[in-house]
């Protein structure tokens, strides 16, 4: 609630026949910080500065056995591997434990304070961050059948703090200006990852393993952190930002994993410091960017650089997108992905392809090229009622055969009401490897929930022709 309210109630109890009390209310109104800035929601305000607060809570618990991996790696890409859920047992003294677990909970709190300069808003903003989680395969015992108990963790990527659900500050920087704003503290980049994921239902595999989209190897150079950035609005669709991120990088150790595994004679503090460019467009119809990073600039020394850019166009019935990313931590260590997607809506059916390619060389020597495609066709059966059916695959070596996997999988989905929808997934897991096993058909179930107020929770079953089986609950609420 705002200060403003409680006061407007007081002065509201106190008597509102009179022209006077109108009138003061009038003046309190016009001077309230929050509305002169134009910023709403949860706020508290003084004579100078408006307080919002938001946060939110996001909770996740599975259970069933399924922390096997088979085949695993299932597949491999060159961005990590995706193993499918199997099920796996430990025999100790004669009593079999094969029940695993999983608990996940994820707190933030934001407070952005903002007051008026001569150069635009002026802002100050705190946030801060729990993540904890517990994991037990097995009911606690390892593969050699010696108890070990839940593996325990935390958000250890601030400072080597905040483990084991400690609050982090994962934010912390100021910030004035209105087209054109000047930050400086610890935030995230200014880089854009966008315009890069695919159309299709199912995705594609080397898109999954990083996060939707196409990514340079390794994640370097290192970006966000603590930084100075300016970015401006030019008008006309154009934004362009540039920044000196990665500044609190100091401390020794191998750097810089390229897409083979292998590690670099870099230390942290070679590396630290990257130049950030980009360059945003939206436009009618089109989106765009372009990134560029240079690493380890501090020392003069640019030690990893990438290029990351995409286009998405939207021309009436039909979608198409371009995405691609370069990045190389020396001179004979280099890695590339790409991507292209397109979709087209006729009437009730909505049809998608989906394309990617990755490579690059490591210590000079060739990786081996990889490639995938993924499709899918979506239809409005009735009101309220899709259908979904795709397909994907992937080639992790295009010089070897017996090396591909594959997905095929059909959805319904199904709006029950207004806050209740079910899903329903039947599909196959397959690959040409020699292994006994070569395909697991699966099958899932969830219910999700969304009452308002920014409540949603979920409840998810699913089950394997090779034996896992696993029950996932999830609970969100956030607030502002």
């Amino acid at each position: 609630m705002k200060l403003k309210s409680l006061i407007l109630g007081s002065v509201a109890a106190a008597g509102l026949s009179t022209a006077g009390y109108a009138a003061d209310l009038g003046v309190l109104t016009s001077l309230d910080v929050c509305d002169a800035l134009g910023l709403s929601g949860l706020t508290i305000s003084s004579d100078t500065n408006c307080l919002q607060i938001s946060g939110g809570v996001n909770y996740e618990f599975r259970w069933g056995d399924y922390a096997g991996a088979w085949n695993a790696p299932w597949i491999r890409s060159q961005a990590g591997t995706r193993s499918v859920d199997d099920d796996n047992s430990v025999v100790v003294a004669g009593t079999t434990y094969n029940n695993d677990w999983y608990t996940k909970v994820e707190t933030w709190l934001k407070f952005v304070g903002t007051a008026d300069s001569d150069f635009g808003p002026a802002k100050a903003t705190i946030r801060l961050k729990s993540f904890y989680e517990a994991v037990v395969t097995n009911e606690g015992y390892n593969a050699a059948g010696v108890y070990v108990g839940p593996t325990v963790g935390g958000d250890a990527t601030t400072d080597g703090a905040g483990t084991n659900g400690s609050w982090i500050v994962d934010e912390a920087f100021v910030s004035v200006g209105d087209t054109t704003i000047i930050s400086a503290g610890k935030k995230g980049s200014i880089a854009n990852f966008g315009d890069d994921e695919p159309f299709n239902y199912l995705g594609l595999f080397n898109s999954d393993a990083v996060d939707k989209g196409v990514r340079y190897a390794g994640q370097h150079p290192r970006t966000g952190g603590y930084v100075i950035q300016v970015v401006s609005d030019l008008g006309n669709g154009v934004n362009v930002g540039v920044g000196l991120e990665n500044l609190g990088n100091t401390a020794t150790g191998a750097f810089g994993q390229n897409p083979a595994g292998f590690y670099n004679a870099t230390n942290e503090a070679q590396a630290a410091g990257t130049l950030v460019g980009v360059v945003n467009y939206a436009g009618e119809g089109i989106t765009a960017h372009i990134t560029g990073a240079a690493g380890g600039v501090l020392d003069g020394v640019v030690e990893d650089w990438a290029v990351h850019a995409g286009v998405t166009g939207t021309f009436d019935a039909f979608k198409v997108r371009v995405a691609g990313a370069y990045g190389s931590n020396n001179a004979s260590d280099s890695y590339w992905n790409v991507l292209g997607s397109a979709q087209a809506t006729f009437d009730m059916f909505t049809i998608a392809l989906s394309g990617e390619a990755t490579g690059g060389q490591d210590n000079g020597v060739a990786i081996p090229n990889q490639v995938g495609i993924g499709g899918s066709i979506g239809a409005a059966v009735t009101e309220g009622v899709n259908v979904n059916l795709g397909g994907r695959w992937f080639d992790e070596n295009t010089g070897l055969a017996n090396d591909e996997g594959y997905q095929v999988a059909l959805q319904l989905v199904a709006a029950v009401t207004e806050t209740v929808k079910l899903t329903g997934e039947v599909g196959v897991y397959g690959t040409n490897k020699p292994v006994a096993q070569q395909t697991d058909f699966y099958g899932s179930a969830e219910l999700a929930w969304a009452p308002g107020g920014g409540f949603t929770s979920s409840l998810k079953g699913e089950a394997h022709q090779n034996g896992a089986y696993k029950v996932t609950f999830k609970a969100a609420k956030s607030f502002e």
